[in-house]
């Protein structure tokens, strides 16, 4: 097999780390690592394989060597900076960052969903917001075979999500110590606030989803809307998903076609108190659905529940399956 040249952009940081955790698990095809971060961490050594790799600091110039894959979660602005110099030297950039991702020339992918679409890369590949990843894994069956009208996003989504900060908010207020990151104290608490606040009354959040979700299933005439809210859990998001579909259909059909969805496993026996948790999914690269239930408020609608690991199949597993996903169709 084919052995591949892949540097990790941000290695020492939260979703860094899970990068490389995933590609050891995976067993990605890794002939030489790269680990690159900012000039604060660089020379830290991170582990992969069984190796110490010392950290080298991103510059202009860290691409100059042979890199066929840069995975990049070290924010936007670095992304903005230093993905279209590693693009140019003919690396494949797969960028976990908000900057790329509704740029019409670049692809935003979940492998499960339109993994067709990384045919037209040109050298830069988007990974999806975490909450996107898990609700359009458990919208698209239901897409392909139902058509869908309208969708209402209402988010239960972990600290992690917000870095090292977001957890260590939650950690210290659960011990009583004051809050330093969030706007309000998160533990024994609910934000419905989750990145800026827009002139809409919308937040940053909520409009991601919108707009990420339509970009994704290449349908522009889905009527979304989205309330996305931070909670007191360390990992996985939770989604309530209310969905009007286009075609009439049978609740049993529905959990079935999830049953037949590769990445989603259909957690859905109430009776028995079986039903997707952010317990369960940490630690896992799955959408968990369930709570599947017809919605008799309007024509052709339901609802369920969705819950995945937002550092994992929310990040850093997305990330390594698009890798996959290039392989797999020789664009790699």
């Amino acid at each position: 097999m084919k052995r591949y040249n892949v540097a990790v952009v941000g290695a020492t940081g939260m979703v860094g780390q899970k990068m490389l955790q995933v590609l050891e698990e995976m067993k990605f095809p890794v002939d030489n690592l790269y680990p690159m971060a900012s000039a604060r961490s660089a020379g830290k050594t991170v582990k992969f394989d069984g190796r110490d790799y010392t950290v080298e600091e991103l510059t202009e110039h860290s691409f100059d060597k042979p890199i066929d894959i840069a995975l990049f979660s070290a924010g936007a602005g670095t992304s903005k900076k230093f993905a279209p110099i590693a693009a140019e030297h003919g690396v494949i950039v797969i960028d976990n960052s908000s900057c790329w991702r509704m740029d019409e020339n670049v692809p935003l992918v979940v492998p499960e969903v339109n993994p067709e679409d990384l045919k037209d890369h040109k050298n830069i590949i988007a990974n999806p917001n975490c909450s996107t990843i898990q609700a359009v894994a458990a919208l698209k069956p239901i897409y392909d075979n139902y058509g869908i009208g309208r969708i209402i996003y209402s988010t239960y989504q972990a600290v992690s999500g917000s870095g090292v900060k977001g957890y260590k908010d939650l950690e210290e207020g659960s011990k009583g110590e004051d809050n330093h990151f969030y706007p309000h104290q998160i533990a024994y608490n609910c934000l419905p606030h989750i990145d800026d606040f827009l002139d809409s009354g919308y937040t940053k959040e909520e409009m991601k989803m919108v707009n990420e979700t339509r970009k994704i299933l290449h349908d522009d005439s889905i009527g979304i809307t989205a309330t996305t809210v931070r909670v007191p859990v360390y990992y996985g998001h939770s989604e309530s998903i209310n969905v009007e579909t286009k075609k009439p259909f049978e609740i049993e059909d529905v959990k079935d076609l999830f049953n037949h969805t590769p990445g989603c496993v259909l957690r859905d026996d109430p009776k028995n108190n079986v039903y997707p948790l952010a317990r369960d999914a940490e630690g896992t690269n799955d959408v968990y659905v369930g709570r599947i239930r017809r919605d008799d408020s309007a024509e052709n609608a339901l609802n369920l529940w969705c819950v995945a690991d937002n550092i994992r199949k929310g990040a850093a597993a997305n990330a390594v399956q698009i890798a996959f996903s290039l392989i797999d169709q020789g664009i790699l």
